[in-house]
């Protein structure tokens, strides 16, 4: 499952370079970086998480 994610963002960061997805934050081509940036954060925050015992 945890391999999967990864390869779903890839496709997504490609899909909205093709085509933009046109959601808010995400209207130009050359925004595809913010899926990435999104995809770090959210892996140090589970991360963090699981350090933590959360």
């Amino acid at each position: 499952m945890l391999k999967i994610i990864p390869l779903l963002l890839l496709i997504l960061m490609a899909l909205h370079i093709v085509k933009p997805l046109g959601w808010p934050g995400l209207k130009k081509r050359g925004d595809f970086w913010k899926i990435a940036a999104f995809a770090i954060l959210a892996m140090l925050a589970m991360v963090l998480l699981s350090h933590a015992g959360l």
